[in-house]
């Protein structure tokens, strides 16, 4: 923090104690304030996290000798009202006075540390004002749908488990009847900060508390002391049309609790999808294999197709259609992303009868004969 933090606040109205409060004193008011104001106590409540990082930063600097006597001196040399700067060019020692915001305005933004050497240097370290949010973790789940509902898509139940604040502590970690107490190592900040070589500063999780700012001396047995408990509940969720087998769908917002007013985490869903008997997929198009008969792939025909939910579309199958060959009915695929409907795809498949009557036997001969047609094996060169 800024020497000019220090000037601006009052550290010893935001704990509620005189001027000369004893160490202890100075603690118990600390602690009184922690217990009934610290985030993990009151989630989503701005002002009492506003009012624990305040009491937190005035604690760092009042429970710390040190700390505490450049405090009152700066208030002392600065909270008179004026400051009597020496005299630049053209003025000597006296003529000018100024106030604490003057001088700041004239520094240019510089610390008070600069300006007055040693008498401010705190090793260029900032004091922690407290823990921020944290991000809730993110939830994978798992979902099969019939190939059907892959397409048109479903709303479906999904059970998740995830951790959020435990029932038992109310996010404490204490046993019940107890409370934890404020780390004496952070004064409740949830971090420690080193200083490399007088001009760095390195801020980390607090190693006594791991981040949290409590202490729990009699953890509670349902969470043992973390203050998180597994949490098992379902949800609805809308499956989009048009999912594949496989597709992984992020849902935001729908994963774990944040603490300390953090965000959510989000929700990943695994899309697994049954096969269908008669319909396949290609990219957003469907597909499906329609059977004809020699006569209809030689004469030509029009025949009834199949669609995955709604009427029967007739395909005009041309004279002398190979088999294999793929015919589409378009807007009778999956949905695509933007609304718009893919399309049917059509192959055909020429059935060989396994059976003939002597008739058709006959019938056949005699095209055969007629048909004069040449060798499809003369490419072969047999």
């Amino acid at each position: 923090m800024s020497t000019k933090d220090w000037l601006e606040k009052d550290y010893y109205k935001v704990l509620g104690v005189p001027k000369d409060a004893s160490a202890d004193d100075i603690k118990k008011a600390f602690r009184k304030i922690a217990r009934a104001n610290h985030p993990d106590q009151n989630p989503d409540n701005a002002a009492a996290e506003k009012r624990f990082k305040e009491a937190s930063e005035a604690n760092s600097v009042l429970s710390d000798a040190k700390k505490r006597k450049e405090y009152d001196d700066a208030r002392r040399l600065f909270g008179g009202g004026g400051f009597r700067f020496p005299g630049g060019a053209g003025g000597g020692a006296g003529r000018a006075h100024q106030t604490a915001e003057d001088l700041f305005r004239n520094a240019q933004g510089a610390d008070f540390g600069d300006l007055f050497g040693g008498l401010f240097n705190r090793g260029g370290a900032r004091t922690p004002t407290g823990r921020g949010p944290r991000r809730g973790t993110d939830v994978e789940g798992e979902v099969t749908l019939e190939f059907i509902d892959s397409v048109e898509g479903k709303t479906v139940p999904i059970q998740m488990v995830s951790t959020e604040a435990c029932g038992a502590c109310h996010g404490t970690g204490a046993k019940a009847g107890t409370m934890p107490n404020v780390c004496s190592t952070c004064q409740g900040s949830g971090m420690t900060t080193s200083a490399s070589g007088g001009m760095f500063a390195v801020s980390e999780p607090c190693p006594d508390c791991r981040g949290r700012g409590l202490v729990v001396e009699d953890p509670c047995p349902v969470c043992t002391g973390s203050g998180r408990a597994k949490s098992t509940r379902t949800m609805q969720v809308r499956i989009p049309a048009g999912v594949t087998d496989g597709q992984r769908i992020r849902i935001k917002g729908k994963g774990g609790a944040g603490e300390n007013g953090g965000a959510p985490g989000d929700l990943y869903v695994i899309v697994h999808v049954r096969p269908h008997a008669l319909f396949g997929r290609s990219g957003d198009n469907l597909t499906v294999t329609v059977p004809i008969t020699f006569a209809e792939a030689a004469l030509g025909a029009e025949v009834e197709v199949p669609t995955l939910s709604g009427p029967k579309v007739r395909i005009k199958v041309p004279e002398g259609t190979p088999n294999g060959r793929t015919f589409r009915a378009r807007g009778k695929g999956a949905t695509r992303s933007d609304g718009t409907k893919a399309d049917l795809l059509v192959t055909v498949e020429v059935v060989v009868p396994a059976h003939l009557t002597d008739e058709a036997k006959v019938a056949l001969q005699s095209y055969a004969q007629a048909a004069h047609e040449p060798d499809p094996r003369a490419s072969l060169g047999v």
